[in-house]
């Protein structure tokens, strides 16, 4: 990704303003690889923070032709993670290498490792080779128009495919990437992203649903260019009030959909197009094609996932999918080419005999405020409501009701303070389902 002859910047530490060009981080990145110097290629996990060592590490794992697994340093569970995958190097955000005994050989394609959800909850990773990663970054660039005078602000973790695909997209077109001191909700995340001068943002829902406290639309930001929004669907008046906001400062908003098992970005929408196009998930990324095959979305291109590993003996599977890529969501395509996303194959719920579509039923809840639903021993459904957002929950049960044509004790109601989230951002349904289960 990196240009090692290249004097133009790479790379700035926010919080003490170093700097790095490409060629200076290439070099840092070397130095990392001659540490990790093996006989063969193998499994090399890094314990990720948004940080300067994160980067070298990374870069210096690929550098060493080894596979390289992304992990969440404040992840539970990352012992076990360890015995199931037996690296041969952990590197860790203070520098540090631990080696252990190496498992199975990785297979010569595989290159990068990712979680499905941003976590390490699941030992399930996705296997990447370098053309996954490579193209899925050329293809963004270019669909955004990047180039050497971008600048991102890491917003977003970079064990998350959607945070390292705005690292690799940046690096591959010669730009830049500023990690800031602290999160967007802290005032010195703005301080920086307007003292370097940086000209886009990267966020999911629920990170634009934190900025509408952050008061970034009364900061002048002269250096914007670009937002971005992908890892779930946003509701459409909140797309409309930042991209009309973002129109009155000559700046963009893409809304993207994608999925870690496409390496990061499968469809976008032309900013030019939101307004007549709302709710829609867009045209297929440059080199990539999308369809409609019963019902499912299909993708196909050169960022599709070799596969599913589970364990080490998985490192050595080839290309299990051949370029093709089932998301599991369900849509249509419109007479202009535009896609939509209608609903989760595996987002329904069985109650009383009856499918229900909980997206649906979460997409109108949200239009009052953060609101999450999972299905209980296909006899109720558990509504989560952010406390004070929404009407009585007494009122929403009987909305619900009249709605879906489904009795009132269908819906069991419970706020909550927030929302669970993934370190990406996400909301965290397999704890929504734990608890749940508790509280039955």
């Amino acid at each position: 990704m990196l240009r090692p002859d290249d004097d133009r910047l790479a790379l700035v530490e926010g919080a003490t303003g170093r700097r790095w060009t490409h060629a200076e981080l290439a070099a840092e990145a070397a130095g990392v690889a001659a540490r990790l110097a093996a006989p063969a290629k193998a499994l090399a996990v890094v314990r990720c923070r948004i940080d300067v060592q994160t980067v070298v590490n990374y870069l210096g794992a690929l550098a060493a032709g080894h596979a390289v697994a992304l992990i969440d340093d404040a992840a539970p569970g990352f012992e076990a993670l360890v015995e199931r995958y037996r690296p041969a190097f952990v590197l860790t955000p203070e520098g540090e290498v631990d080696r252990g005994a190496p498992g199975t050989a990785p297979a010569p394609e595989l290159r990068v490792l990712l979680s499905t959800s941003g976590t390490t909850g699941s030992p399930k990773l996705v296997r990447l080779s370098e053309e996954n990663v490579r193209s899925n970054a050329v293809s963004i660039a270019r669909y955004l128009g990047l180039d050497d005078t971008e600048r991102a602000i890491a917003s977003l973790p970079f064990h998350y495919s959607y945070g390292l695909s705005v690292l690799n997209s940046h690096f591959v077109s010669g730009g830049a990437v500023v990690l800031p001191p602290e999160s967007l909700m802290r005032p010195s995340f703005w301080e920086t992203f307007e003292a370097e001068g940086c000209t886009s943002f990267a966020g999911v829902p629920y990170s634009y649903a934190l900025l509408e406290r952050t008061g970034w639309d009364r900061r002048e930001l002269a250096s914007l260019r670009t937002m971005t929004q992908a890892g779930g669907r946003m509701d459409p008046g909140a797309v409309r009030g930042v991209a009309s906001e973002l129109r009155s400062r000559g700046a963009r908003l893409f809304v993207m959909y994608g999925q870690t098992e496409a390496t990061a970005r499968i469809a976008y929408v032309p900013p030019e197009r939101l307004a007549e196009k709302p709710g829609s998930i867009g045209l297929p990324i440059p080199g990539g094609a999308l369809g409609v095959e019963s019902g499912e979305l299909v993708y196909r291109g050169p960022n599709v996932m070799l596969g599913y590993a589970e364990s080490d003996a998985d490192l050595a599977r080839g290309d299990d999918l051949g370029g093709v890529l089932r998301t599991g969501d369900l849509g249509h395509r419109d007479e202009d080419g535009f896609f939509f996303v209608t609903g989760r194959a595996k987002r329904f719920a069985k109650v009383n005999g009856l499918r229900v579509n909980l997206e649906e039923i979460e997409s109108v809840l949200r239009a009052d405020g953060p609101a999450a639903v999972v299905g209980h021993d296909e006899q109720a459904l558990v509504v989560f409501l952010q406390a004070g957002a929404h009407a009585p929950a007494v009122d929403v049960r009987r909305a619900l009701a009249a709605r879906y044509r489904l009795h009132p004790r269908t819906f069991e109601m419970r706020e909550v303070a927030a929302l669970p989230v993934t370190t990406s951002g996400k909301i965290d349904y397999a704890a929504l389902a734990a608890e749940a289960a508790h509280a039955a």
